[in-house]
């Protein structure tokens, strides 16, 4: 279960790194390198897939990369921030811990029904 969770991990750097890639790539060889971190990015999602629900997976993936996204563009390529995207950015966080308390709770229930 761990392993699975440095998948997560590993998946959400490279989606903030391709990220970064598209504000900042402008030549062939940046844009080869930021096709490359896509693919090794696709590698490590369906490996946190095959242990984790893929809708936590998807959630935290798709969280992090929105919240990375904004602050990226607030704190890197100079962007503005408001008191409006810290409530829906603290909404996309509170929705991801929520929806992985949901799944965990479901997987206790399987097992239980599994152990009965």
């Amino acid at each position: 279960m761990k392993k699975a969770w440095i998948y997560v991990v590993l998946t959400c750097l490279f989606e903030l790194m391709w990220v970064y890639g598209f504000n900042t790539a402008d030549t062939w060889w940046e844009w080869g390198i930021v096709i490359a971190i896509i693919a090794i990015d696709f590698h490590f999602l369906p490996e946190a897939c095959a242990s984790l629900p893929t809708g936590t997976v998807y959630a935290i993936f798709s969280g992090v990369g929105t919240v990375g996204t904004v602050l990226m563009d607030v704190f890197l390529f100079e962007g503005s921030f408001n008191p409006g995207m810290f409530l829906f950015i603290v909404l996309i966080i509170i929705g991801v811990i929520g929806l992985n308390l949901a799944d965990n709770k479901a997987e206790e229930e399987e097992s239980m029904k599994g152990a009965a």
